[in-house]
């Protein structure tokens, strides 16, 4: 009997990657590819939708090639994705019309701010669940249109394609034969209705985006379409039988089906997400509601707490500091540190996120005296991913009206042992880190699996694995301390 193989794409804010699973749920092969960021002024982060479909390209042949696996034995393609980020394409060349617009680009901050938009504030509120911020796509959308000569024309004539990463990459594995979306990343653009799943027409009018060039949503767990011969060195026919958002796959990886269970990812950014079921829970402490999904892949509601710098902040002191070649060497470089000597590290280099939602807010250091070197910065900037987690995290607790007692991890950074054992201290909770890490990567090709029928929940289970639980010993005394002194930095940054 021929061998079942699903393959992973998990195309990231930084790199893409490419995850061949075994039937027994097992990673046999990956590859990753990082790809180049454009800052063109300050506060704008943009990407090539080109380079990244050629580095999904790359990230799949090399995998394959590692592990002399032929192409025809992948039985069926998960995608999991950067969110919000937005790409508006030609249909009939499959060429980008301008470089991708990042989530974590603040370009139409001053957009949202506009009297009539902030006037309508409520309304995306109670329709999207999301707030009015340059986070989500559909500002970005309008600025492409609005900015682009004769672009919004073109899109009225049935001319553009809009999408988020994931459907990028379908309409490029099927030919341009698909031009979809799933729930999850459609929950995130402010222009989808998550009561109706939907795309809301009276959203699209304040935003002046024609519906023409909107993909089809559908549920996360269904074929969105089949590879066409060619792409990306795949034969035709291969079911794409799963989509999710990286944050949705990262909750289903985690086996956070129910309601009531909770994960964070450490990746580029920070992300709590808690499965609230049926319910759709409104937060009035800075929370989103999003959609998430069930063990079959049909939609559940979520609450979501956004961080938009956490891994990305070592990433800056390795680029822009240089102080360190490699963010695994964060670890290495403080052991034996006491503490931060009092610095505080603020990494608002793109605004600050959930529960703040400040985007003119800057990055700061401070507590600076003589006796600090690169270590305690180095140190000051994993605190701030567990400060800025609980921030997030006391509110979720809030909202949720009972104690968080176990925490579920994954994401590059949650492989730091300094830094989970500190998130433990801070959060007074067990943090629970499994075996493979790759959360996202791993629901996604999970979903996958259960799609096409071959796996069941009692298989998923069986595959993940506990590696660590992290347990508080911090008093609560030094908590508080600690954490006001973090509160203070906040409140300089936002000044």
């Amino acid at each position: 009997m021929k061998t079942k193989y699903i393959l992973a794409i998990d195309q990231g804010t930084t790199g893409s990657r490419a995850i061949v699973f075994g039937p027994d749920g097992e990673i046999v092969s990956s590859h990753y590819q990082e790809f180049k960021q454009y800052f063109p002024q300050p506060g704008w982060v943009e990407h090539d939708a080109e380079e990244i479909w050629n580095s999904c390209v790359n990230c799949i042949q090399q995998s394959l090639r590692k592990v002399r696996l032929s192409s025809k034995e992948i039985f069926a393609i998960g995608i999991t994705n950067q969110r919000e980020t937005t790409v508006l394409w030609d249909k009939k060349t499959s060429q980008p019309v301008a470089h991708a617009i990042v989530w974590q680009c603040r370009r139409t901050a001053k957009m949202c701010q506009e009297k009539f938009l902030k006037s309508k504030a409520h309304l995306f509120r109670k329709k999207t669940g999301l707030v009015l911020d340059a986070y989500f796509s559909g500002t970005k959308i309008k600025w492409l249109l609005d900015q682009v000569k004769g672009l919004r024309v073109r899109a009225r004539r049935g001319e553009i394609c809009f999408g988020t990463i994931d459907s990028w990459l379908i309409w490029k594995l099927t030919g341009g034969g698909t031009h979809a979306t799933d729930f999850t990343n459609a929950s995130r653009t402010l222009i989808f209705n998550i009561r109706t799943l939907q795309w809301d027409e009276e959203l699209l009018k304040i935003l002046d985006i024609p519906k023409q060039i909107l993909p089809n949503p559908q549920m996360s767990g269904s074929i969105f379409g089949v590879t066409k011969d060619g792409a990306a060195g795949l034969p035709s026919g291969i079911p794409i039988a799963a989509v999710m958002g990286d944050q949705q796959a990262a909750l289903y990886g985690q086996g956070c089906y129910s309601p009531g269970t909770i994960k964070n990812t450490y990746g580029t950014g920070g992300f709590l997400v808690l499965n609230t079921g049926k319910q759709l829970l409104y937060s009035k402490d800075g929370l989103l509601s999003t959609i998430a999904c069930d063990e079959a892949g049909k939609p559940v509601y979520a609450l979501e707490g956004s961080i938009f710098i956490t891994g990305a902040v070592i990433q800056w002191i390795r680029d822009q500091l240089k102080i360190i070649k490699s963010s695994a060497d964060s670890e290495k470089m403080i052991q034996g540190l006491k503490d931060t000597s009092g610095v505080y590290f603020v990494p608002a280099l793109t605004g600050l996120g959930a529960p703040y939602w400040k985007g003119d807010a800057r990055g700061i250091i401070c507590g600076l005296t003589r006796g600090v070197n690169q270590r305690h910065i180095i140190r000051a900037a994993l605190e701030s991913i567990a400060y800025q987690t609980k921030d997030v995290f006391d509110v979720m607790q809030k909202n949720l009206g009972k104690p968080i007692k176990i925490l579920k991890v994954d994401g590059g950074a949650c492989r730091n042992n300094f830094l989970m054992q500190f998130q433990a201290d801070m959060l007074n909770c067990q943090i629970l880190r499994f075996r493979q890490t790759e959360s996202t990567a791993q629901g996604a090709a999970h979903l996958a699996g259960v799609t096409t029928g071959l796996w069941d929940k009692k298989d998923l289970e069986r595959f993940r694995q506990k590696d660590c639980i992290f347990r508080p010993a911090m008093s609560e005394e030094k908590r508080k301390v600690l954490y006001e002194g973090w509160q203070k930095a906040v409140s300089r940054a936002m000044l």
